[in-house]
Formats: structure tokens, C-alpha cells, sequence
């Protein structure tokens, strides 16, 4: 099989106005924060928050009369299920998706919400993708494959053919590989454009299938990451054929760089992104010297992380940052020694969140008690000085 740029100017041709066309921005904080000029192309800006609707409207726009009579299928853990079923209900095709157990909650019910049938079985991508393989055969449904499709290809490869037309002085493109139909698509355009546009994929270190085939290992690949988007245990066939002559390396990456990533582009770019989503610039983040002083394009490929999981990577960058951090003091348990401690706290700026007193620890001694006070501060540095005046105080804490 073949995917070429004019596939991928003829899907450009069929979704036109009926996804959007999505904005690509240059960054100043961000170039700052990682030394690379960082431009950034807000796929999260789609309906479903996707760029997966790329793919999924291409494929249905080619389908036959009596094939989207008879509806399609597919497996997703919920960008491309969603892309399905949104353009699906709009076009008339009856949608239904198996997702995997452990799916996030709010990929779950936006499916539905779109009018999606949604079984849900399977304890990853590959186990799902086999059952719905199965339900196809039985209901004589066609299988929409979420990356190993020409179509779904061409489609995503549309963001390349508008990031090059927005910022044609484009360098190079971190792009994130769980199945690889993003970065087959995205790599064919951008090399058929501009040839000398260097294109590296991103991986979770706990589901490096590209890697590991591309390198002829047997690597290991389980566990729960916070990029679920590209946790796949095995690249496709055909999208791994398109891409490999086509890119020059493929980073893994650990998983709290995807939290610093997730973190920074709701504090800086004030846009709300999914783990996978923020796989390019986690990359900058953890491979700094490969694109310092380059022109970098980072894709936010989507927006769809649970609301519980957010709140939880932001406060656990604020622990990360010191920011936010629990100090444990044992002493004398005398009347006013918490107002004292408490005192010093916010004398120097610093705001309680939360307080624990025991007496009945068994390291502590019977005539004291030991305080756990969780408090919030404005860096490091600020956390330090508190800490400093507790000691001078007769309040030596430690962080806990």
C-alpha cells in the first residue's frame, strides 16, 4: 500500500468545512520554557476535541450507499470513537464502538452522548479491536479501523498540509505514535512539502511498539499511563510500512513529562489537553538539546481527560514545583503552639490548606504531638523561607 500527498489533498478536498480548520500559534512562553520555538496547532479545537474526526470523516465520506445503510464499527479507548460516532450520526451511519474496560469515563459518555452503541469489553485496545472484529462478522458491519486504514492516514495527514501552510518555516515535528496513523499521515504530507522537515515520533515508555519494532526488540508493553490516547500495544501494519522510511527516530517518554506537559498547557496556554494530547511537548521537555533552536510544531491531538485525572495532574505539579507542600513538625503539646506555628506561616505569606494533629503517634513523645500542615506557596524558594522561620522559631519541620 501507498499513501501519497495527493490522498491526502483529496481528503483535505472531502472534510473541508465539516471539521475545523484548527489554528496553529506560535508560543512565546513556551519557546521560553523549552529554548525551541514552539508553534502549536490546537487540534483540541475540534467538536469532538480530536483530531481524530479527520480520519474517521474521510473513511464515511467513501463509503457506499448500501455500506452506510448497514453501519460500521470500530474499536477506540475514545478519540476515534468519537470522531466515528459524531460524524456518523450526522451523515445518517449507525455507529457502534467497542471500548476497552478502563476507558475514561467522559470518553465513554460523549460516545453515547453522540449517539454511538458503545460495548464495552476488553482489557486494552488490542483485546477490544479483536471483539469488535468479531461483532463485524456477525452483523456484517464495516470495520473502521482507528489507524491502520489509508483513509484514517489521509485524513490525519490534512494537519500537516495547514501547519505548513500556517508556518511554512516549520524545522521539525515531535508527533505522538500509538497505532502511527497520525504520524503516517502527518509525515507523508510534511515530507512531500518540505523534504528537508525532520519528522520524530513520540512514545509512552510503557507501550513503545514502534520502537521496539523498529529496533528488533521484544520489549515489554503494559501498564497504566496517563497518555491511554496512544497506549497500543502493537503499530499497525500498514501505517508502520508508511512511516518508518519516513522518520528519523522515535523518543520514549516517562510518564511524568506527559504530566508537566498536560500542566503547562493549562497554565500557559490556558487549553485543556489530554495525556497523549501533550505528547509533543512532552517530548521538548524531556529531550531538550534535540530541538533547542529549532522551529517546532507540536500537535495537541486532543482534549478528552477526565476532569478527577486533571485536577490531579495540576495538584501534583504544584507538589512537584513546591508550591504545595505538607510540613511535619513534632513538639511540646502546650495550648497555643499551633496559633504560634500558624502565625509564622502566614506572616510570611504563606496559606494553610489543611491541618492534622496527633497525640497518639508512637515515635512521638506523651507530652507531645505532631502536626502535619499542608500549605500553599508561591515557589520553592518561598517554601524554603518558611520552613527557615519554623526552625527559628523552635518549630523544626520536615516535608513529608
Amino acid at each position: 500500500m501507498t499513501l501519497d500527498l495527493a490522498d491526502i489533498r483529496a481528503a483535505a478536498g472531502r472534510i473541508a468545512g465539516h471539521v475545523e480548520r484548527t489554528p496553529c500559534r506560535w508560543s512565546r512562553t513556551l519557546s521560553q520554557i523549552t529554548g525551541a520555538e514552539v508553534w502549536v496547532k490546537f487540534e483540541n479545537h475540534q467538536f469532538t476535541a480530536s483530531f481524530k474526526e479527520r480520519g474517521a470523516l474521510n473513511k464515511l465520506s467513501q463509503l457506499t450507499d448500501a455500506e452506510k445503510t448497514r453501519g460500521v464499527i470500530a474499536a477506540s479507548a475514545g478519540n476515534h470513537a468519537q470522531g466515528l460516532a459524531y460524524h456518523g450520526e450526522r451523515l445518517g451511519i449507525p455507529v457502534t464502538i467497542v471500548m476497552p474496560v478502563g476507558t475514561p469515563h467522559v470518553k465513554v459518555q460523549q460516545t453515547r452522548d453522540f449517539g454511538a452503541t458503545v460495548v464495552i469489553e476488553g482489557d486494552g485496545y488490542d483485546t477490544a479491536c479483536e471483539r469488535a472484529m468479531a461483532l463485524q462478522e456477525e452483523r456484517g458491519l464495516v470495520f473502521v479501523h482507528a489507524f491502520d486504514d489509508r483513509d484514517i492516514m489521509a485524513g490525519q495527514g490534512t494537519i500537516a498540509l495547514e501547519m505548513l501552510e500556517d508556518a511554512p518555516d516549520l524545522e521539525v515535528l515531535p508527533v505522538p505514535i500509538g497505532g502511527g496513523g497520525l504520524i503516517s499521515g502527518v509525515a507523508t504530507a510534511a515530507k512531500a512539502i518540505k523534504p528537508d522537515i525532520e519528522v520524530i515520533g513520540v512514545e509512552a515508555a510503557m507501550y513503545p511498539s514502534f520502537t521496539g519494532r523498529m529496533r528488533g526488540l521484544n520489549a515489554p508493553i503494559g501498564g497504566q499511563t496517563i497518555a491511554e490516547g496512544i497506549a497500543v500495544k502493537g503499530v499497525g501494519q500498514l501505517t508502520y510500512g508508511v512511516a518508518m522510511p519516513l522518520i528519523s527516530d522515535v523518543l520514549l517518554l516517562e510518564e511524568p513529562f506527559f504530566e508537566r506537559a498536560v500542566a503547562l498547557y493549562c497554565n500557559v496556554e490556558k487549553t485543556v489537553t489530554e495525556g497523549a494530547g501533550a505528547a509533543a511537548l512532552a517530548a521538548l521537555l524531556a529531550y531538550p538539546e534535540r530541538f533547542r533552536h529549532r522551529k517546532c510544531g507540536l500537535i495537541i491531538t486532543g482534549g478528552n481527560i477526565d476532569p478527577r485525572l486533571l485536577a490531579s495532574v495540576l495538584t501534583r505539579e504544584m507538589v512537584r514545583a513546591q508550591r504545595l507542600v505538607s510540613l511535619r513538625i513534632v513538639g511540646a503539646d502546650l495550648p497555643g503552639m499551633l496559633a504560634t506555628m500558624s502565625a509564622t506561616i502566614g506572616d510570611l505569606g504563606g496559606n494553610i490548606i489543611e491541618v492534622a494533629h496527633n497525640r497518639l503517634a508512637l515515635d512521638v513523645p506523651a507530652k507531645g504531638a505532631e502536626f502535619d500542615i499542608m500549605i500553599e506557596t508561591r515557589d520553592a524558594q518561598h517554601t524554603q523561607e518558611i520552613m527557615d522561620a519554623l526552625r527559628e522559631g523552635g518549630y523544626p519541620p520536615r516535608s513529608v
